[in-house]
């Protein structure tokens, strides 16, 4: 066998990303095909593809272990280590494939590696630098079968056994109240909330997903990481996160300018972060970082941009003006830094609305921080800020637009009922968009409206299309995205636009949510469960995920390992939206009637959920109940009915297509 003809596959933590390429670089030398991944994870079906493909094509499975891949519990080398491992329970004995290679002092018997590792003979390759006896080694796993390490090998059936555990359980988290049956309005509607800050959402632990990116990003890209408060009383964080946005959201309308969104450039607030560890994260090949320091009505501004690939300062400049300035302040520094990067900024979506009364400004940004914040009491008090902006402003667009944007979180959360929600709601984006029709972010919420609170499938669409056409990077796609599969079952471009958010947003864990839950909607089960995975390996406290997970593992018929999933998320309510299905499925009647009644005491939000769960029983009579009650109160879930996965079973009955002729879903 010609041992060039066969590709050798390298798997490693970021941390190791040099030691491995001088792995790689000597196995090349020696004619040896490697396939040596140097680009960020970007996630997304044509990504995992790639990998699964790699992995299960490749001769022979090099994997680096270091200190840093005992210190990680997860990261993505750690899923390819279950890939690899998974692909030797389907291959000959004698085969050889696995090539575990330590490059530091870990110790061999007491790595933290999967079993399956320890049947091999393994390399040491200190620092990456190896021997010609290490390139002798390789060569000969290629063309011969390897020599396996004393502990035996495992037998098929404990193979199986080990591959159809739920050893991810363990790292589950906390998940939403709302009911499984809302999981893609849910899922949506968490993207847009989040973009405009309107989610509670925990402390975000350090990021442990093991992106690696050793070549350099393309020029014209830029990540705006948070301006430090240094003010004496250190009280003016809202103000600096506020002045981060707005240079965000003006570069972002620079053609051929890549600049990272918010939610990805604040995963860095308060790390002390080597740039270039936050470049190749972001992929950008430049970082504007910088400083604000108020004292009464006096303003000192420091910005600067520089290059990641070495820490060089491009440019650096102070300015020292009144507060009252600062728009102007944001102007100097966007065009500064679209000159150094040579970009034009005459173009692209129209600005943000903006006020000239300072005490308005100062309101929005002092609101919108508490909304992010999400402590107890924050909705209020950052809905009597908005107000406030608007009546020391009435004609500042974006006042209104916040103002909406509380009353549209409070209806859909069941906070406030559904037609005041929707009555303030609607007054408030009405009026922003009378003061400005080109602000996109209120046609996305007005869309939403429509879409949520009125079931107005093509005024909704209408609004949504015209957000995106205003702002192209808003990420607006994937509200359209939704509203076509809800209308025709296609969900195909809600998961493009939500792929394609992720390259803007790549840390941003509300995409790959709703990216999740999109896949399940498209009955791609293990997409599903697999993003699932990758969004706790980014986060693994992230509220809404464990039984979300649970439920694509359901419906790939991994009942037991959809079991435990389920009962390993701490909140009960959630578990209960798919317990009684899961315990059906495993033949626990008693148990599954058990969860049913307890799901049924809170059927006042979830009687779409109850729905879904007597259709998994087969009570045919008893879901169309469910769902008439969903109906009468407008339940959010309900809306997709026309493809829930639990409900594909009603398609031909009568009752089924009245509800949707009701629903002005019938076409």
């Amino acid at each position: 066998m010609n041992a060039t003809s066969q590709a050798v596959f390298i798997s490693y933590a970021s941390q190791d990303a040099e030691a491995a390429g001088r792995i790689c670089e000597a196995l090349r030398t020696a004619g040896i095909e490697v396939w040596f991944d140097q680009s960020e994870l970007r996630g997304g079906e044509a990504w995992d593809r790639q990998i699964r493909r790699q992995i299960h094509d490749c001769r022979l499975f090099v994997a680096i272990i270091s200190a840093h891949t005992e210190a990680r519990h997860e990261g993505y080398f750690r899923r390819e280590w279950r890939l690899a491992v998974e692909r030797t329970a389907d291959m000959a004995e004698d085969v050889p494939f696995l090539l575990p290679v330590v490059i530091d002092d870990t110790r061999d018997a007491t790595a933290r590696v999967p079993d399956r590792f320890r049947e091999f003979q393994w390399a040491h390759a200190p620092d990456g630098r190896v021997p010609a006896a290490f390139v002798e080694q390789v060569q000969s796993l290629l063309v011969e079968p390897p020599s396996r390490a004393s502990t035996g090998s495992i037998s098929p059936s404990a193979r199986r056994v080990q591959r159809d555990a739920p050893s991810r359980t363990k790292r589950r988290s906390l998940i939403l109240g709302a009911p499984v049956a809302a999981v893609v309005v849910v899922g949506v509607a968490y993207v847009a909330i989040e973009r405009s800050g309107f989610l509670r959402r925990g402390p975000v632990p350090q990021l442990t997903m093991a992106v690696r990116t050793t070549t350099p990003a393309a020029t014209k890209s830029i990540a705006v990481l948070p301006f430090i408060d240094l003010s004496e009383k250190h009280d003016q964080e809202y103000f600096s996160d506020g002045l981060t946005e707005e240079l965000i959201d003006r570069l972002a309308g620079a053609p051929g300018l890549k600049v990272i969104a918010r939610t990805s450039s604040f995963e860095f607030k308060g790390k002390n972060e080597d740039v270039r560890s936050i470049a190749r994260k972001l992929d950008v090949a430049n970082l504007l970082e910088g400083s604000v320091r108020r004292s009464g009505q006096s303003l000192r501004v420091t910005a600067q941009l520089i290059r990641a690939a070495d820490g060089t300062h491009l440019w650096s400049h102070s300015y020292d003006e009144y507060v009252s300035d600062i728009f102007k302040v944001q102007e100097a520094i966007a065009e500064k830094v679209a000159r150094e990067l040579e970009s034009a900024l005459d173009s692209g979506p129209a600005e943000r609305a903006q006020t000239t009364n300072l005490q308005a400004y100062d309101a929005v940004q002092k609101g919108t921080y508490l909304r992010r914040r999400s402590e107890t009491g924050d909705d209020d008090k950052a809905l009597a800020l908005f107000q406030e902006a608007t009546r020391l402003d009435p004609g500042y667009a974006l006042a209104w637009e916040k103002v909406a944007g509380v009353y549209f979180f409070k209806g859909y959360m069941g906070v406030l009922a559904m037609a005041d929600a929707r009555s303030q709601a609607l007054s408030a984006i009405q009026r922003a968009l009378a003061i400005d029709p080109n602000l996109a972010q209120a046609h996305a919420l007005l869309g939403s409206i429509y879409r949520d609170f009125d079931w107005n499938w093509r005024a909704a669409k209408d609004e949504f299309d015209t957000a995106a056409r205003l702002d192209p990077n808003g990420g607006y796609g994937a509200d359209a995205g939704y509203l076509n599969w809800i209308l025709t079952g296609d969900i195909s471009s809600e998961i493009a636009s939500l792929q394609q958010d992720l390259v803007r947003d790549p840390l941003r864990t509300g995409t790959l949510f709703g990216l999740g839950i999109s896949y399940w909607a498209g009955r791609r089960y293990a997409e599903s469960a697999d993003t699932y995975v990758r969004l706790l390996e980014l986060n693994p406290r992230y509220s809404g995920v464990a039984s979300l997970y649970a439920q694509s593992l359901l419906f790939m018929g991994q009942y037991e390992n959809a079991l435990a999933t389920a009962l390993s998320d701490p909140d009960k309510s959630s578990q209960l939206g798919v317990l009684p299905c899961i315990y059906w499925k495993l033949g626990r009647t008693a148990e599954s009637d058990t969860a049913l009644r307890e799901l049924e005491r809170d059927a006042a939000k979830r009687a779409d959920n109850v729905a879904e769960m007597t259709a998994c029983r087969g009570e045919t009579d008893q879901v169309f109940v469910w769902l008439e009650r969903a109906y009468r109160e407008r339940q959010a879930g309900l809306q997709n009915v026309k493809f829930d996965p639990y409900l594909l079973s009603l398609h031909q009955d009568r009752r089924f297509q009245a509800l949707l002729r009701k629903m002005n879903l019938s076409e």
